[in-house]
């Protein structure tokens, strides 16, 4: 009961926070934007010529789950990596930098215990944003273009191609998409998590974060990196795109996900042994 009173009270002190808040706006903004390129601009003539390449009926597939899956897969690797590099690297170090933490390791805390609570608040952070914004993506799509229709989901990286013309078939993997962003993104939380227990700035932690991810991402694109791409982080992160194949092979996901929970235990491990070696009296 402790731990959860203060869970609550740390996700109480991260939402009061107003860069909190700054990914929720940005993320409604680039939706809107996405959604009337897709249905006035180029998309949708993109759209037709991909859907109807393959067979299937435009007016059908054009559709809020189609779209809302293309927010998702086109806006959570870039714009989602930035913000959530910015909480989590922010969660501690700005703490430190202000002072807080000493008068918070005068209570009688464990520093094990304090990072415990600080993290699982960051995780739950992550793991709400991207539903978020899959819901409010589903709700702008639904607005621009209607609720009805099938599920197109094509991913050439990843050789991912399936269709769902059933409402309810493509709203449930969309929702287990949704649940595989969320848990791949806390990796990528964890990592920033890690560099904010280190002796840096906030800033700095988040810049360290993000540079560890695009050089990771471009590192990935090589070409003769190809046969060693199942030990990048990136790509195991993306693969809760094979949550969309209309055969799962479930052994595939728990192996990208037990690499990712070892990755965030690793990751917190570490910042956790900086932490305990810092000295907060001075």
């Amino acid at each position: 009961m402790m731990f959860l009173r203060q869970l609550r009270g740390e996700l109480r002190k991260l939402f009061a926070r107003p860069r909190t808040y700054m990914g929720y706006g940005a993320f409604v903004l680039m939706e809107l934007v996405i959604l009337l390129v897709w249905k006035f601009g180029g998309g949708r003539r993109y759209m037709r010529e991909l859907i109807e390449r393959n067979g299937y009926d435009f007016d059908f597939y054009f559709s809020s789950l189609s779209l809302t899956f293309t927010v998702m897969i086109v806006s959570m690797a870039l714009l989602g990596s930035i913000f959530f590099a910015l909480v989590a690297g922010d969660v501690v170090a700005k703490e430190t930098e202000d002072g807080n933490l000493r008068l918070v390791l005068s209570r009688p805390i464990s520093r094990f215990r304090l990072l415990l609570v600080k993290y699982a608040a960051v995780a739950i952070y992550t793991f709400t944003f991207v539903f978020f914004v899959g819901i409010s993506g589903y709700l702008m799509a639904v607005a621009a273009v209607g609720w009805e229709g099938g599920l197109f989901v094509m991913e050439p990286k990843m050789k991912v191609f399936a269709v769902y013309p059933e409402w309810i078939d493509g709203m449930t993997r969309l929702a287990m998409g949704a649940t595989g962003i969320g848990v791949s993104m806390i990796t990528l939380s964890s990592m920033a998590f890690m560099f904010s227990c280190f002796k840096i700035k906030p800033a700095a932690a988040t810049i360290l974060t993000l540079a560890v991810l695009f050089v990771d991402m471009i590192l990935q694109n090589f070409p003769f990196f190809r046969p060693y791409e199942s030990y990048f982080m990136t790509w195991r992160m993306s693969c809760w795109v094979y949550l969309f194949e209309e055969s799962i092979d479930w052994w595939k996901i728990i192996d990208a996900y037990t690499f990712l929970g070892g990755l965030n235990v690793t990751f917190f491990m570490i910042g956790l042994l900086s932490f305990q070696t810092r000295d907060f009296k001075t």
